[in-house]
């Protein structure tokens, strides 16, 4: 009787606890508020996780994600340190913490050096979700490491299935997440995050279909529906971030894959490339254009009718510019940006509402943590400069998961200049997953085909 490897196959305990990972963070890991239940949810499989990989002999192979590891230990330290208590001296050399020296035994007392410590706690423990998957990634066998874009795609497919679900007008009340009730957000509680969360789809979608080591065949078809189905949800999400960041995920994953299609189209005659790439762009403009005829294209009424300098991100900027001087170099603290605010908010910003965030990653990451989050964050952006551009100079199949990996934290980056995705656990796990891709370009023994 023949046997049939491919169904009795059983993957390795690595991935299969990152599967169970990253189911949680698909179901409970899409909101970055404190005192929601996902966290609790999120945070507790994690931990049950590492340690059950720990007891199961999970260990890292190789040394491919060294850069990623050092970055991540060194944020991890950065804000385990603010919650040491410093002499009172010391803490009251610290810019920007005068209003509490005339509180009762103030002068005795030692403190932290985050204003709130409690939020800083927080962020503190949301850092185990990307330390979990980075250990598991780099514990997955290299011959399954080729599974992870199918796998990422699949989650992104969920979510969407979840956001089109929301779009129809079927109420979905996700318990894990704070979601706001008629608003398409999929499993995520921002919109935004989720139109970032689509646009990666339109990342990964071609470059599964043609840079794999199979011929793209039913591929190429799905992913274009599946393509366009991205970018129509993003469209129904009401972000206007999403609008940016679909159109540059659409042009990074053509020229993802732009050789992989002219190399499947080997032999055919010139003007067939050409003219398949112009009908994949015509395809995917004429369903945009039918959902704005058909007032169906949320994010595009959004970005015409509200007008800029009512929006809450411009004018809270002159505040966030202002607490940032107040605490620099210090810092204010990892988390607090909430408590911090209600301290320096002008009257006129003053609404029902609450200004959560600075909704400027890189500014509130340079309040919470002063000069050392501002020098550790260049050193980030400055190694995937340099990884980056090593990454879209090779050639070859190798090089695709590295310039997939560079293309995804190019657009985390994007998103964060206009809000917060990166404080999400899905999101965490994202770019830990891009930046171990990134890190394979280091040693071509250190790649391999994905399917």
């Amino acid at each position: 009787m023949p046997s049939h490897p491919a169904l009795v196959y059983r993957c390795s305990p690595a991935l299969a606890l990152f599967l169970l990972l990253l189911s949680a963070l698909c179901v409970a890991g899409g909101a970055s508020h404190a005192d929601v239940t996902g966290q609790v949810v999120t945070r507790t499989a994690t931990w049950l996780i590492l340690v059950l990989a720990i007891l199961c002999g999970v260990r890292p192979i190789g040394r491919s994600a060294g850069p990623v590891f050092w970055l991540l230990l060194a944020t991890v330290l950065l804000v385990l340190l603010q919650l040491v208590p410093l002499p009172p001296s010391l803490w009251a050399a610290l810019p920007g913490r005068e209003f509490l020296l005339s509180a009762p035994l103030s002068q005795e007392a030692w403190r932290p050096w985050s204003l709130a410590p409690s939020t800083t706690i927080n962020a503190a423990s949301s850092l185990i979700v990307p330390v979990a998957i980075l250990y598991l990634v780099s514990a997955i066998p290299q011959e399954e490491r080729a599974w992870l874009p199918a796998i990422m795609l699949g989650a992104i497919f969920f979510s969407m299935l979840v956001g089109l679900l929301q779009f129809s007008g079927f109420i979905i009340d996700n318990p894990f997440i704070n979601d706001s009730r008629g608003s398409v957000g999929g499993t995520f509680a921002n919109r935004n995050h989720f139109a970032l969360f689509l646009a990666m789809g339109c990342l990964i979608a071609p470059v599964w279909a043609f840079a794999g080591k199979q011929s793209p065949g039913w591929r190429a078809p799905v992913a274009l529906a599946l393509m366009t189905l991205f970018a129509l949800t993003i469209l129904a999400t009401g972000s206007r971030a999403g609008i940016l960041t679909g159109l540059l995920a659409l042009a990074l994953g053509l020229a993802l894959c732009w050789h992989d299609v002219r190399r499947a189209l080997h032999g055919a005659p010139r003007w067939v490339f050409p003219t398949l790439i112009a009908a994949i762009v015509s395809v995917i403009a004429l369903f945009i254009l039918v959902s704005i005829a058909a007032d169906r294209a949320e994010a595009v009424r959004r970005a015409f009718e509200i007008d800029p300098g009512q929006d809450m991100r411009t004018r809270g900027l002159p505040t966030v510019l202002s607490m940032i001087a107040a605490y620099f170099p210090a810092g204010a603290g990892f988390g607090g940006f909430d408590p911090v605010f209600r301290l320096h908010e002008p009257f006129q910003l003053l609404k029902p509402t609450y200004f959560n965030h600075a909704h400027n990653d890189f500014l509130e990451i340079v309040l919470d943590g002063g000069l050392p989050a501002l020098l550790l964050l260049l050193v980030a952006i400055i190694w995937y400069g340099m990884a980056s551009v090593s990454a879209w100079r090779a050639n070859g199949r190798h090089s695709v998961l590295p310039k997939l990996g560079a293309a995804i934290l190019f657009l985390i980056l994007v998103a964060s200049a206009f809000d917060y995705p990166v404080r999400t656990p899905m999101m965490m796990a994202i770019i830990v997953i891009g930046a171990s891709w990134l890190c394979q370009n280091r040693t071509a023994s250190m790649t391999a085909d994905f399917t």
